[in-house]
């Protein structure tokens, strides 16, 4: 097959979409099919009538791929790549080049690739992509949305409140939420922006720094759970081994989630009983019923640890495909290796979208 692994754009998780991208890449070409690695906002300068050419390409667009660093990307900075003064979304060539392909294999992670826009544009074009439909991507892209629905549905979940940036002096008492307290962008990934906040002080930094970086964005403002984290994948809406996660530092954050020996993943779980682990993975097939999903997704559970109930977070559209991610890890306790996991979304989401 002649696939487009479509990674990168401009997203906080960029570097993370590319390093899932250069993977699945690699992975697909020693499957032999002819995968090329595009970068969906810069896109690839190349003969408009020689296009065919760029899936036999040596290179197989890997060099795009610089690895992730400890801190989200500069994108003012990817943006200055770009030649001229285009603001769409979409770089040279980029729908050209999915327009030939057999399927696109979407790698994007954060807006860009999981608020549901692309694959409106792709289902619009007769594009086809990996992953879950558009509307379904758009639910969970807001974390806010998904809370409502995950109540609505008796998916446990904490409670939570939310705030646009007018509201930015909305007091605790307003609220009527109560130390300690995380604070978050609603649209947002990889734990980027997210702090846990112990006093008033801390409390009032997080959303001055929140609406600082997010203007545009809703802030959601959760209770603090003190407990074990874990993570349930989900293929064709069965619930993969559950990986439970144990970062070295006190959180699961953007460098411990995508560095090297920052945390140690464990699957299955030896942390909880069989009971428990049953229970949340029955959590995560409902959260992936109602929010109307397909083929394969991820959603973050953790365990009080004073109490013992879970709770549900959010569903990830799009989880990270890196070498560090966690549905590879459960995909391959579940018996697939890594190159046939990525083959057997290709196949499930041609099922989907023949």
């Amino acid at each position: 097959m002649n696939i487009i692994v479509l990674a990168g754009g401009l997203s906080p998780e960029r570097d993370v979409s590319l390093t899932s991208g250069a993977s699945i890449c690699k992975a697909l070409n020693e499957k032999g099919h002819n995968a090329y690695l595009l970068d969906v906002y810069l896109g690839l300068e190349y003969d408009k009538t020689k296009l065919e050419e760029v899936f036999t390409l040596p290179s197989k667009g890997l060099e795009i791929a610089k690895g992730i660093s400890t801190t989200p990307p500069n994108l003012a900075e990817v943006k200055a790549l770009r030649k001229g003064d285009s603001t769409a979304a979409f770089g040279p060539n980029v729908l050209e080049l999915c327009l030939m392909a057999d399927i696109t294999f979407l790698a994007l992670h954060g807006s860009i690739g999981e608020n549901g826009k692309v694959q409106a544009t792709f289902d619009l074009l007769g594009i086809k992509y990996t992953g879950p439909n558009s509307f379904a991507c758009a639910l969970t892209m807001d974390k806010l949305i998904t809370k409502q629905i995950f109540k609505m549905s008796g998916i446990p979940t904490p409670r939570g409140k939310s705030l646009r940036i007018e509201q930015k002096d909305t007091t605790l008492a307003e609220l009527d939420m109560h130390l300690p307290l995380v604070v978050k962008p609603c649209n947002n990934g990889s734990s980027i922006g997210v702090y846990i906040c112990h006093t008033k002080e801390d409390f009032d930094q997080a959303i001055a720094q929140s609406f600082k970086d997010f203007p545009e964005d809703e802030i959601m403002i959760e209770p603090f759970i003190k407990g074990r984290e874990y993570a349930s994948g989900i293929f064709k809406g069965k619930a993969l081994p559950l990986v439970e996660i144990v970062p070295n530092s006190d959180t699961f954050d953007y460098e411990s989630k995508y560095q090297s020996g920052a945390s140690q993943e464990i699957c299955p779980p030896t942390s909880i009983d069989e009971e428990t682990i049953l229970a949340i993975q029955q959590s995560c097939e409902e959260a992936f019923r109602v929010l109307h999903m397909d083929v394969y997704a991820r959603a973050d559970f953790i365990v009080d640890e004073s109490d013992g109930r879970f709770y549900c977070f959010e569903m990830n559209s799009l989880p990270g495909m890196t070498p560090a991610s966690l549905i590879p890890k459960a995909a391959k306790v579940a018996g697939m290796e890594y190159g046939d996991f990525c083959e057997a979304i290709i196949e499930e989401s041609l099922k989907m979208r023949p």
